[in-house]
């Protein structure tokens, strides 16, 4: 599979890939390497998120699809489709059956075999611009390079099946990554995890909010995912690293690509307490498609996510974009209306596409419920009225001083509330924590 690239022996390059795959389940069978084998190729071939890829892949395999989409350079696109139609679990059939119940009426075999020609010429149609996009790339496949360079990063490669691949990242559907990357340790997939991005040109304000939030999600247990970027990234990749908690790094290009440079301190240093992932060959530039195709990584990684800031058209929310369609919760941090790092999270809240962030340890403790199976209910943790909302808990604590204690009596005149009412107000006033009784009488808390 090395595209007439002249390659190592098998022998060679089933030694490389045993080595890579160290997350691996038991010892690989020769089918198995060569399906892992398909999914790299895959990987060097399409860019991050190409939905066409990961339905073939989906469909026919890593190792029966790559070979068709090979020989369907030369012979066209009409077998593969075939094949795909095929492999859609009778599409044909499925079709016949659509039609008689919206007809009510005997599909023949002749109908059938109708239907199945125009799935196979409209699957076709669609795989041409697919073929046309990949051809540069198939047409200089060389796996034993990419098994090469990342041996020598001292990597490993974590396929769907494996023990550490994250479980989450399977929401992406076709869109998933075909393989991942990882420099560290195993990236804590059994653990709830809070993701917190924002503004590479963050203000002091968004980096206290980002190290607040994720110290709380280190108190809880969380993993604490990022993109390794300047900014808010930078603020939570260390907090967590001195917190002592886990934390993963999403990379934008390979795994061998620390950026930016003036992070590569940084970025080695999680890969020693956490780990860096990646989807891309190693090699590959980090760009600016690739950055924002990182994004949706992070979100399917986290169980909730949390924007410290962003700006109107930060990338971040485009990471919060990618996390609601995956129905993960979103939080947003709201700043002064008069700043720009702001604007974002702003609109975010406004257009109910993240939830406000009232204090900083929401994010983690909605994921480790979440994580647990625990229904969250919204409101369910709002406490009895507080002295806004009920007028005579507001009067009875306004009558009162901080030090001097007022007795009950003196309390009723000055807040213009009978005994019986007063007595009711200060109640409640005291089961919210708003006022307490002592030997001379009642004074704020």
């Amino acid at each position: 599979m090395s595209g007439g690239v002249p390659g190592r022996s098998q022998q060679d390059r089933d030694a490389v890939l045993a080595r890579l795959r160290d997350s691996a389940v038991g010892p690989a069978d020769g089918d198995e390497r060569q399906e892992v084998l398909a999914r790299l190729a895959w990987s060097t071939v399409v860019e991050p998120g190409d939905a066409d890829a990961g339905q073939l892949v989906a469909r026919l395999g890593a190792g029966r699809s790559i070979r068709a989409v090979l020989a369907a350079l030369d012979a066209g696109p009409l077998e593969l489709a075939e094949m795909l139609v095929g492999a859609g679990a009778g599409a044909g059939a499925g079709a016949g059956a659509a039609v008689r119940n919206a007809t009510g009426s005997a599909v023949t075999a002749c109908d059938e075999d109708e239907i199945r020609e125009r799935l196979v010429e409209s699957a076709a149609t669609a795989l041409v611009p697919a073929l046309a996009r990949w051809r540069p790339r198939l047409q200089r496949l060389d796996v034993d390079a990419v098994l090469s360079a990342a041996s020598a990063v001292g990597c490993a490669l974590v396929v769907p099946g494996d023990q550490d691949w994250p479980a989450g990242i399977d929401d992406l559907g076709p869109h998933a990554p075909l393989v991942l990357w990882r420099r560290g340790v195993p990236s804590a997939a059994g653990r709830p995890s809070v993701a917190v991005v924002g503004s590479r040109a963050n203000t002091v304000l968004g980096a206290e909010a980002a190290a607040e939030i994720t110290s709380a999600a280190a108190d809880a247990g969380c993993v604490v995912v990022s993109g390794g970027a300047h900014g808010i990234d930078a603020v939570a990749h260390r907090v967590a690293m001195a917190a002592g908690a886990p934390t993963v790094a999403v990379l934008a290009g390979g795994i061998d690509q620390l950026y930016p440079a003036a992070n590569t301190a940084m970025l080695r240093a999680v890969s020693e307490h956490g780990a860096l992932l990646a989807e891309c060959p190693p090699g590959t530039r980090p760009s600016r498609w690739r950055f924002l195709a990182r994004n949706r990584l992070i979100a399917a990684l986290a169980t909730t996510t949390v924007i410290v800031e962003a700006g109107a058209r930060s990338g971040a929310l485009n990471t919060a974009n990618h996390a609601g369609q995956l129905g993960r919760t979103v939080f947003a941090v709201p700043g002064p209306y008069s700043s720009p790092a702001s604007v974002g999270c702003h609109r975010l809240i406004a257009d109910r596409r993240a939830e406000i962030l009232v204090q900083p340890r929401d994010p983690a403790e909605t994921a480790v419920r979440l994580w647990s199976g625990e229904r969250i209910v919204a409101g369910a943790e709002v406490p009895i009225a507080g002295a806004r909302i009920d007028p005579e808990v507001l009067r009875v604590v306004d009558a009162l001083a901080s030090r001097r204690p007022t007795p009950l009596d003196e309390v009723a005149r000055r807040s213009g509330l009978s005994l019986a009412d007063t007595t009711d107000a200060l109640a409640l006033a005291e089961l919210q924590g708003l006022v307490q009784k002592g030997p001379g009488g009642w004074t704020t808390t």
